[in-house]
């Protein structure tokens, strides 16, 4: 007849963890990879109510964005921080609208960014911290872009990258 022994748990640096036939039980995850749950933002009740000057346009090479107004009469110190917020979507169209918007806004009127780039760091940021990898990638791409799109926006982006990437050291080094 053979006894069944039970083995006793106890957490780590514990009396009880020196005690006879006892497993020690690791500490818990700390979650810094973890998603973050993102908050209903602006862009999607804009896009809602219809104040952007974006429409989605079905084409048989699948879905794109059509603009209502012409670029040079874009206010780009509202527009632009209101689809930078949109960077943090996942479901569509808004993700598409934001985006899409985006490369549009820098491709054809780059020199209105470097005015602009302090409103953007914030929502650089909050796109950065939902630890989404759709969403940092797609932000990753807009902070590539935004920065060939005309000179000197890398220099204005200087002072900032104590806040942005900060969330970089953290993936750094994952392989998954």
């Amino acid at each position: 007849m053979s006894k069944k022994r039970t083995e006793a748990t106890a957490e780590a640096f514990t009396l009880k963890a020196m005690a006879k036939n006892v497993v020690v039980v690791g500490p818990p995850k700390a979650g810094a990879f973890q998603e973050k749950a993102v908050k209903p933002t602006v862009f999607r009740g804009r896009c809602d109510s219809g104040d952007i000057p974006v429409a989605l346009t079905h084409v048989t090479k699948g879905n794109s964005i059509r603009w209502k107004v012409d670029f040079e009469m874009l206010d780009y110190h509202f527009y632009l921080p209101l689809f930078f917020e949109g960077l943090t979507e996942t479901t569509f169209p808004y993700d598409k609208f934001a985006c899409e918007g985006i490369h549009a806004m820098l491709d054809h009127c780059g020199h209105k960014i470097i005015p602009v780039i302090p409103q953007l760091i914030p929502h650089i940021r909050n796109a950065l911290n939902t630890r989404n990898d759709r969403v940092m990638c797609n932000t990753l791409q807009v902070l590539q872009h935004m920065v060939m799109s005309a000179d000197r926006v890398g220099e204005a982006l200087v002072p900032y990258f104590r806040q942005i990437l900060r969330i970089f050291n953290l993936f750094r080094d994952k392989k998954e």
